[in-house]
């Protein structure tokens, strides 16, 4: 990348903050809510009620105590903005543990890279090169607390390396800490006419924790995405050798909607808003923010339920959801599909996703595409995201 225009560019897309009818709810560090593999991505963006595996600790990480694997580590690749540049990506790495047969760890560090970007205050100056960039590190422990139920507690350190250093201001990175509450259910191997099937379903509330600043200013700091994750799914086991999962997810983020124009006030009704207890349109926009951005973490979260100025029709068009199919062979082969869906005026991410997955041994490999069916070009479109896992140590039995 050559001109610092790209990094704002890249800054503007992530955060989703496109220009609408109605204000699209923007976050900080929007990274965290990128789907980092290539399962998941394959079908559509979802984990929270999939069946367990190495990448739960993103979407859903009660469900690693429903691993059939004892240990396992994955390595996750995402290309972004290909379109712009060949130097912007997600990584995430996660490992996890099985200490038994009730209870598992685990940990994974997320990485956002801007790529190297130059700086010129002339054509004909030598570049200042820097590397913006952004990482999570996180911590997870699940419990059964039934056969069929299990909850979760996860960490999360969050570090984000936006700010370009110049004369006067330095270069110090933002930083914050979130938690996340999960719970996992999955039924016993039910008998049917015709197959036996397995039921699914799973709650994640992410990201709860304090806004995060890039300058100590705390009417400039942005909230974290907090957000709940809700979902439901079924296996039909077919047989011996074949199986086809089902699901569906809501996701909303726990984030108050931000006020639209404020409201001038001419006391007298002369038409004139420059009398003393007047307040003109932009007075009102800047006390409209200013309250908006007053508003503390917590009590954003339960303010999120009730604040859209359009009223519940406004509230229903703040949560996303998704559809995804999985059909499985032997366990070793994978294809799925996906659909994602986001209200035109909160956003318009619309698209349809596919995937596969290839086992042989201990080791599985995860592709997926994405195809865009919005107006609104996607971040993620036309882009191949590769995933890559390890699974050893001892089998646990699933009924």
């Amino acid at each position: 990348m050559k001109k610092i225009s790209l990094f704002l560019i890249c800054f503007l897309v992530i955060s989703y903050a496109k220009a609408q009818d109605i204000v699209p709810i923007t976050t900080g560090v929007p990274f965290l809510l990128v789907a980092a593999d290539a399962r998941a991505a394959g079908l559509a963006d979802q984990g929270v009620a999939t069946a367990a595996d190495a990448y739960s600790q993103q979407w859903n990480p009660a469900k690693y105590a429903f691993s059939v694997d004892k240990q396992g580590f994955s390595v996750s690749y995402t290309p972004y903005l290909t379109d712009l540049a060949n130097d912007i990506s997600l990584g995430q790495v996660t490992y996890y543990n099985k200490i038994n047969e009730r209870s598992a760890f685990a940990g994974s560090i997320r990485y956002f890279g801007f790529g190297d970007i130059e700086l010129r205050r002339d054509p004909n100056d030598i570049p200042n090169v820097v590397s913006p960039n952004e990482f999570a590190l996180d911590g997870s422990y699940s419990l059964k607390l039934s056969d069929e139920f299990s909850m979760a507690v996860a960490a999360r350190y969050i570090r984000s390396n936006l700010k370009v250093a110049s004369e006067d201001t330095d270069a110090s990175a933002a930083g914050s800490f979130a938690v996340d509450v999960a719970g996992f259910y999955q039924s016993e191997e039910i008998a049917y006419n015709s197959f036996n099937g397995r039921w699914r379903g799973g709650f994640n509330i992410q990201n709860i924790g304090p806004k995060i600043s890039y300058d100590n200013d705390d009417l400039s700091a942005n909230f974290l995405p907090a957000n709940l994750r809700v979902g439901g799914g079924f296996d039909f086991i077919l047989d011996d050798y074949n199986k086809v999962g089902v699901s569906l997810e809501f996701t909303k983020l726990l984030v108050p909607t931000p006020p639209g124009p404020g409201t001038p006030v001419d006391t007298n009704g002369d038409g004139d808003f420059t009398d003393p207890d007047d307040i003109t349109q932009e007075e009102s926009n800047s006390i409209s923010y200013n309250k908006y951005n007053e508003t503390g973490w917590a009590s954003g979260i339960f303010k999120s339920f009730g604040d859209a100025p359009g009223g519940f029709s406004e509230e229903l068009k703040e949560i996303t959801y998704s559809l995804g199919a999985e059909y499985m062979y032997q366990d070793s082969f994978a294809v799925r599909a996906g659909y994602f869906h986001e209200s035109p005026e909160k956003g318009a991410r619309q698209f349809f996703s596919l995937g596969a997955g290839f086992k042989y041994n201990v080791v599985k490999v995860d592709v997926s595409y994405l195809f865009s069916s919005s107006k609104v070009k996607n971040p993620l479109e036309n882009t191949l995201r590769f995933s890559l896992t390890f699974n050893f140590g001892d089998k646990y039995e699933v009924y």
